[in-house]
């Protein structure tokens, strides 16, 4: 497998201009560094192995040489127990759709340092049009198909590698890589930072891809005589620059290094070529101190996992047992015919004393002991695995009906079981992909222009998550929020001013974001401004016609009123205040 961008072609491969000493030692330093890399690694590569063996058999590639001809041969055959794989499915089932389902936004952009209230309707309006370019991109790419397998990967080994590389056709191509082909190496901030990983290609892709001149001699000979078939070794090394050169070629200024070689072919670079930002996403389960690779559920599974396989060959042999039970018989009837098929018939001597009958008969209580360690060997796999989380409401359907507030509490309380996992996902995984594809986007002139406000703030783009999982973290605060209002409400029939004491409007803004309800819901705090000023307008021109009406009534009343000598009460009151 090989990836799309980096793939430096001639014109490419051209614009490098590091002399072959240069190349030598970079080659050299590569060398070195992957030999460095496969000592780090080796302790990790008997774990994986039987983690593969177990769980996920066709996933891992290890000790796999060119030209290998049994790479689709029968790998599930240790299994006799499939609860592990089955819970494995089911993990990386539930993190695609609770992290990055392609059925629902799971990521939108937001400015740091500045207050969301604030935002105009045009800075709103070009978020998410960035927000929609982007998922875009994530739709018309193999980017979600790549992100299941990272997720299996992650779930059973504790680490998931893709590689997101710049493409033609679609912009981004995302490359799952599967443990056992690559290595990892960390920076002083423990973040993952140097990627290798030995791959074959065939002589005709590697002619393909980098040019019959850059190709070792072998490799020439052998396309020459139509040889195009037979592979070679390829290492792919990716790694911070430390020969950077502000302002340099196009792979001499770029902050990372992307170096192609065939192993083997001493001194030879096929393509030495640049990165802008870091191209591997190497999320990790959980990490210990220095490791480069993580640690992951696969791991905590894997004593039950292998109980559960000797308990199902345990099973089935007392289940063979039972209906085949092994025979004992009388020596007389050594090589004489017998059948223990239905309906068969064996001979025996009159008045013998000895009988053709079974050496022993399996007690149902064994079976039905097996079973019950299976089932409790299966329920530690699920936990591990998180099935219970992931399929908690379906489990459900044969309980007794609970209320809505009680199934959501209950998500709510697994949910923050994932709390760690999934922040590492969001620093490890998610943050870099979008800032690598946003990147991509950028530069190929993808993003709609940004309105002029925003240029001359010069504000940053962050990343906000409401996938599933992510709102599951956040509405634990629905709660305090519902009860606070309830409290408050209950006071306020007593004492009024207590409403005086909540922001309405900050609450209904924090409810609203915890829910990822769609910004056009809420009114702009300016209209809301408006809205209020003409209601209090309206009403003081209600109480002025109500003030009006009132008078005239009063004054209707006082005319009408006889006070003696041919006046009324109302030229009575008017002749007393003309006097003053």
């Amino acid at each position: 497998m090989e990836t799309g961008d980096g793939a430096p072609t001639l014109r490419a491969m051209a614009e490098t201009r590091y002399s072959p000493a240069q190349i030598q030692s970079v080659r050299k330093q590569c060398d070195r560094r992957l030999a460095a890399l496969e000592r780090e690694r080796a302790s990790w590569f008997a774990h994986w192995q039987e983690l593969s063996k177990y769980i996920v058999p066709r996933r891992g590639r290890f000790l796999v040489t060119p030209n290998q001809g049994d790479r689709g041969a029968k790998l599930n055959s240790a299994i006799l127990d499939e609860s592990g794989t089955f819970a494995a499915r089911t993990f990386a089932a539930g993190m695609m759709s609770g992290i990055t389902s392609p059925a629902r936004p799971w990521f939108r952009f937001t400015l740091g340092n500045r207050d969301p209230r604030r935002e105009s309707n045009a800075v709103r309006a070009w978020l998410d049009d960035v927000r929609q370019v982007t998922l875009d991109a994530f739709a018309r790419s193999n980017a979600y198909n790549a992100l299941g397998s990272v997720y299996e990967e992650l779930g059973v080994f504790g680490t998931g590698v893709m590689l997101v590389d710049e493409d033609e056709e679609d912009d981004i191509r995302c490359y799952a890589l599967t443990v056992g082909e690559y290595y990892l190496g960390s920076s002083a901030r423990l973040a993952v930072d140097t990627l290798y990983r030995v791959f074959p290609m065939t002589v005709a892709q590697l002619v393909q891809r980098f040019g019959l001149e850059a190709c070792s001699d072998t490799v020439a000979a052998m396309y020459r005589r139509g040889d195009l078939d037979v592979e070679h070794e390829v290492v792919h090394a990716i790694e911070p620059n430390d020969t950077r050169v502000e302002g340099g070629t196009f792979s001499e200024d770029k902050p990372f290094r992307s170096v192609y070689f065939e192993r083997g072919a001493s001194d030879l670079v096929l393509a030495c070529k640049g990165y802008d930002e870091f191209p591997a996403m190497c999320p990790r389960w959980t990490t210990i101190g220095n490791d480069a690779y993580g640690r992951g559920p696969g791991m905590d599974g894997l004593p039950a996992v292998r109980t559960a396989q000797l308990l199902a060959r345990r099973h089935a042999e007392l289940v063979d047992k039972t209906a085949r039970p092994p025979m004992q018989a009388p020596a007389m009837l050594r090589n004489e015919p017998m059948s223990a098929l239905p309906g068969g018939v064996t001979f025996l001597p009159v008045n013998s004393g000895d009988a053709f009958k079974p050496a022993y008969v399996v007690s149902p209580a064994a079976i039905v002991a097996v079973r019950e360690a299976q089932k409790e060997v299966r329920q530690t796999i699920s936990r591990a695995f998180y099935e219970d989380l992931f399929l908690m409401l379906s489990q459900m359907d044969g309980i007794q009906p609970r209320q809505n507030l009680e199934v959501i509490e209950r998500r709510e309380e697994k949910m923050l079981m994932l709390g760690p996992a999934l922040e590492r996902l969001h620093d490890e995984l998610l943050d870099r992909c979008l800032k690598r594809v946003v990147g991509i986007l950028m530069r190929r002139d993808r993003l709609p222009p940004a309105p002029r406000e925003l240029l001359r703030q010069g504000a940053e783009l962050q990343i906000e998550y409401i996938s599933v999982l992510a709102q599951a973290q956040k509405s634990v605060g629905l709660t305090s929020i519902e009860r606070l209002m309830a409290f408050v409400g209950s006071q306020a029939a007593v004492n009024p001013a207590v409403l005086d004491k909540i922001d309405q409007d900050r609450a209904v803004e924090v409810y609203a974001d915890m829910l990822n309800a769609p910004p056009d819901v809420l009114v702009a705090d300016d209209e809301v401004a408006s809205i209020r000023q003409q209601r209090a307008q309206q009403q003081q021109q209600a109480q002025a016609a109500e003030m009006a009406m009132t008078v005239a009534k009063g004054a209707k009343v006082l005319s009408e009123t006889d006070v003696g000598g041919g006046a009324n009460a109302l030229q009575r009151i008017t002749g007393m205040l003309g006097a003053r």
